[in-house]
């Protein structure tokens, strides 16, 4: 009788695509993207469980958006830092710039989940000198974490990774960049004010869905939104521009393409500012 050969059995289970690249990329940097996505189960339950509000939401519903937001940055951090050469993977600037992120990213999540765990809101609480100075640490953490996207764009243009399409490659400098000019400066403008709505009622309760935006005036975190999210709409285009179209015309899509979205958070962030919904009742 011939007996049955069994092929061997792997003692790890195979990773997601996804998650292994990520890893082999920059393991650091995705493992703590991927720690502040699981941070999101805990804080789900806790949503679940506690009644309390902040604004007249749910106050978990902050610190579950902050988990999802850094968590995905730090990915995306991961990805592009994968991108570089070896050497450049392995030198001074990314071991900071690693430092940097990781760091930042871990006080802000840290300080916004025990404030919520205290009943209390992280941001714009300046009522006493321990909240004010831990508001403008959050704020200095806040320009650390999106520093580094330019800090990586600059790195990703000095060594020109030969395996990139140009338009692809622009792109992904270009959405860098923006993250910070776009994400950073509308961020500035919203830690300035006394609260992210400007006209229109005071309260969080009866936003747009998932988003939470103001439908009864402006709001700035609408053009937040849009400016921190620039490294991953400008990439999407030069991808698309680098398989399908010659490099010159690809380059001028993606240039045309960082423009048009420059344009659009500006008119949004515009109509925060007049105290316009983005979309209102």
């Amino acid at each position: 009788m011939t007996g049955l050969t069994l092929a061997p059995v792997s003692a790890r289970p195979r990773l997601p695509w996804l998650v292994a690249e990520l890893l082999r990329r920059d393991p650091a940097l995705a493992r703590a993207g991927f720690v502040m996505l699981a941070l999101m189960g805990p804080t789900a339950v806790a949503l679940a469980l506690d009644p309390r509000t902040l604004n007249d939401v749910p106050i978990w519903i902050k610190p579950l958006k902050f988990e999802a937001s850094i968590g995905i940055y730090l990915l995306t951090l991961a990805w592009f830092v994968g991108e570089l050469p070896d050497h450049a993977r392995r030198g001074r600037a990314v071991r900071w710039l690693r430092v940097a992120a990781i760091g930042a990213a871990s006080f802000e999540m840290a300080y916004i989940a025990a404030q919520a765990a205290r009943g209390l809101a992280s941001h714009y609480n300046i009522g006493d000198p321990f909240h004010a100075l831990m508001y403008s640490l959050m704020g200095v953490g806040a320009v650390i974490l999106t520093a580094m996207s330019p800090v990586l764009a600059a790195l990703l243009a000095r060594h020109r990774p030969a395996h990139l399409p140009p338009a692809y490659l622009l792109s992904i400098v270009l959405g860098l960049v923006l993250t910070f000019v776009l994400g950073a400066g509308s961020g500035a403008v919203l830690s300035a004010g006394d609260g992210h709505w400007i006209g229109g009622v005071r309260s969080d309760a009866g936003g747009l869905p998932v988003l939470g935006w103001s439908r009864t005036g402006g709001d700035l975190r609408s053009a937040h939104f849009l400016g921190m999210h620039a490294l991953h709409a400008l990439p999407v285009v030069g991808y698309a521009a680098g398989r399908l179209l010659s490099p010159r015309a690809g380059i001028v899509t993606v240039a045309a393409a960082a423009v048009a979205y420059s344009a659009a958070t500006g008119a949004v962030f515009t109509l925060a500012r007049r105290g316009i919904p983005l979309v209102g009742l």
